[in-house]
């Protein structure tokens, strides 16, 4: 057990049947009144982020997460399919945990992370940068626009993203997975 005084960003907690993350927290000491710690709290089940007050002192049930490498291998009707890249033990999660499914691609590596009482997978993060390559995209008129314009391009792993008129078809981009945006051309 332990109490609000222990709180730090991105410490793992039990509350309300739920598993949460802290993203934010503030002490808060008014001249009339208790202290309290005002909180933004992650879902770590569904996402969802809430804002809570907590009484000062109150005692909170913290959690082990442990955050483990994997490497992406191939999906089915079964889920995504990952090896742990330390012992080659592998392990399937379905697309909801993952954050950005649409741009994982074979050989990418992932942090995975678990409950580690339960050996439960929460979530799965992406790297912050995906490189992919353009497999298709119109091309673009040279003089067309006068501030930035975007276009749709297509990446290997099928996933449609908004870039610059002068990408063309074979180009590698990153791509940021938090976002879905394009980032930048990659000069080989």
């Amino acid at each position: 057990m332990a109490t609000t005084a222990d709180f730090r960003n991105g410490l793992c907690m039990k509350y309300n049947s739920d598993l949460y993350q802290i993203i934010e927290f503030q002490h808060v000491k008014p001249g009339k009144g208790p202290a309290f710690v005002r909180t933004k709290l992650r879902s770590l089940t569904s996402g969802k982020i809430i804002d809570n007050t907590f009484n000062s002192g109150v005692k909170i049930d913290v959690i082990r997460i442990e955050t483990r490498k994997y490497q992406y291998l191939f999906h089915d009707e079964s889920g995504y399919h990952f090896m742990n890249t330390d012992d080659y033990e592998q392990t399937f999660l379905p697309k909801e945990l993952i954050n950005a499914p649409e741009f994982l691609k074979e050989g990418n590596n992932v942090d995975i992370m678990f409950h580690a009482d339960e050996e439960k997978a929460l979530s799965c993060d992406l790297p912050a940068f995906v490189e992919l390559e353009v497999t298709f995209t119109e091309p673009g008129v040279k003089g067309d626009t006068a501030t930035n314009a975007t276009k749709p391009a297509t990446v290997e792993t099928g996933a449609e993203v908004k870039v610059p008129l002068f990408i063309n078809e074979g180009d590698k981009i990153k791509i940021d997975t938090r976002t879905g945006a394009y980032s930048e051309r990659i000069k080989e």
